[in-house]
């Protein structure tokens, strides 16, 4: 769930950013899908990192 909720926020994230910086909608969905990614992968570290403190 960890990384379900992280790709999701990243992908906001990006989104947001890039449309501040006023990109086009190719812009706006590239941010989103790479702050998606970097934030899946983060998101994944997290959860390994929960699982071997708990297990």
């Amino acid at each position: 769930m960890i990384v379900i909720l992280f790709a999701l926020l990243g992908a906001v994230l990006g989104g947001v950013t890039a449309a501040r910086r006023k990109g086009t909608t190719p812009d706006i969905a590239q941010y989103a899908v790479v702050y998606a990614i970097v934030c899946a992968l983060l998101g994944l570290m997290l959860t390994i990192g929960v699982e071997k403190l708990a297990g």
